[in-house]
C-alpha cells in the first residue's frame, strides 16, 4: 500500500512514502530499535531477498581509500549485493560509484528531505543511482534541511538496512564510527580495512578493531566471513600453502599438491625424503589447519 504523492525532485521523479506497516518496508531495518515509522524514497526499494551491505568512511578520504571503497563495492555488486551508503563526499560517493561500475544496485540514505540532494555535487550521482534500479531514502519529509544531528540519525538506517557494515578510513570523530556502533548494537557484522598507524584517517578504524570488529584486507575476506566465499576451496588452500612458514610443512604440502593422485604417508616419506615421524607430525598439523584432508589412508589438498 504505497502512498503516491504529487511531489517531484528537481529532475521530476516522484517521491513515495512507505509506512512501517507496509509489506514492502525493509525487513532488516524493522528489526532494529527505533526504526523510522515512515520512509520517503525515490526509485526501487531493495527487495526482501536482496542482501544489502553498507560501506562508509570519511569525507576527506585518501586516494587509496577511495580506490578501496570503489573496488570493494564494485566486486560485491558484481556478486549480487546491494551497496548502501550515505551519498556523502569521499568514501560514500566512491562506494555508490563502485556499485554502479559493477552493474549492481545501490541505496543512498539522506539526512534531509528528498526535494533536494545534499551534497549538491552528488545530484547527478543520485540520478544515476535511481536510473540503475537503486533508490535514495530519507525518513525526513520534503523541505527538511540537513541539520547536523540528522546525519547521526541517518546512520542507524544505513546500518539497519544491511547485514554488515564495512568501514574504510574512519578518523576519531568520523560519523562512520556511529554507523559501525549502530551496526554492532543491531547485531550486524562490522568489517574494517586497516591502514597506517600514523595516519589520522585510521585512528577510529583501528579503535573499532581493538573493540572487536573484524579486520579485512579485500572483498574476498568479506565474502568468506559472511559465509559466501566465491573462491574455490582448493584455491584457498593453495594460497595458504604459499604462506606456510615451516619448511617441512611447506615441502609436504607442495608434494601433495603436485601429485595428480592422493598419496599414502609412505609415498610422502619417499618423495620428500623426510623422516617418517616428521611427516606424521606435520601432516597432523596440515590436517588440523584444513589444508590437507585424509580419506582411507590417502592424503590430498582440500578442494
Amino acid at each position: 500500500m504505497h502512498t503516491n504523492r504529487s511531489v517531484y525532485l528537481f529532475y521530476h521523479m516522484r517521491i513515495f512514502t512507505l509506512r512501517s506497516d507496509d509489506d514492502a518496508y525493509p525487513a532488516l531495518l524493522k528489526e532494529t530499535v527505533g526504526f523510522p515509522e515512515q520512509l520517503h524514497y525515490i526509485g526501487e526499494l531493495p527487495k526482501h531477498d536482496e542482501i544489502c551491505v553498507s560501506i562508509v568512511g570519511t569525507r576527506k578520504a585518501t586516494r587509496e581509500g577511495l580506490a578501496i571503497a570503489h573496488e570493494t563495492a564494485k566486486e560485491l555488486a558484481k556478486r549480487g549485493f546491494t551497496i548502501v551508503s550515505g551519498l556523502a563526499l569521499g568514501i560514500d560517493g566512491a562506494a555508490h560509484e563502485g556499485a554502479l561500475a559493477g552493474k549492481g544496485k545501490t541505496v543512498a540514505v539522506l539526512a534531509n528531505g528528498l526535494d533536494s540532494v545534499y551534497p549538491k555535487q552528488h545530484e547527478y550521482l543520485a540520478k544515476l543511482i535511481i536510473e540503475n534500479d537503486g533508490c535514495i531514502i530519507s525518513e525526513y519529509s520534503d523541505g527538511t534541511p540537513s541539520y547536523p544531528n540528522q546525519f547521526l540519525e541517518r546512520n542507524r538506517i544505513v546500518s539497519g538496512l544491511s547485514v554488515a557494515t564495512i568501514v574504510i578510513e574512519a578518523p576519531e570523530r568520523s560519523g562512520s564510527l556511529a554507523t559501525a556502533r549502530n551496526a554492532i548494537e543491531q547485531g550486524r557484522e562490522v568489517f574494517i580495512f586497516p591502514g597506517s598507524v600514523n595516519h589520522t584517517n585510521y585512528r577510529g578504524s583501528h579503535r573499532l578493531i581493538r573493540d572487536g570488529a573484524r579486520l579485512v584486507t579485500n572483498f574476498s575476506d568479506i565474502l568468506e566471513d559472511l559465509g559466501m566465499s566465491d573462491i574455490p576451496q582448493k584455491e584457498q588452500s593453495v594460497a595458504r600453502i604459499a604462506e606456510l612458514a615451516d619448511e617441512n610443512e611447506l615441502t609436504i604440502a607442495n608434494t601433495i599438491l603436485q601429485s595428480p593422485d592422493p598419496l599414502t604417508i609412505d609415498k610422502i616419506v619417499e618423495l620428500t625424503i623426510l623422516p617418517p615421524h616428521i611427516v606424521s607430525e606435520k601432516l597432523t598439523l596440515l590436517l588440523f589447519d584444513g589444508i590437507v584432508v585424509e580419506e582411507g589412508g590417502l592424503f590430498r589438498i582440500r578442494s
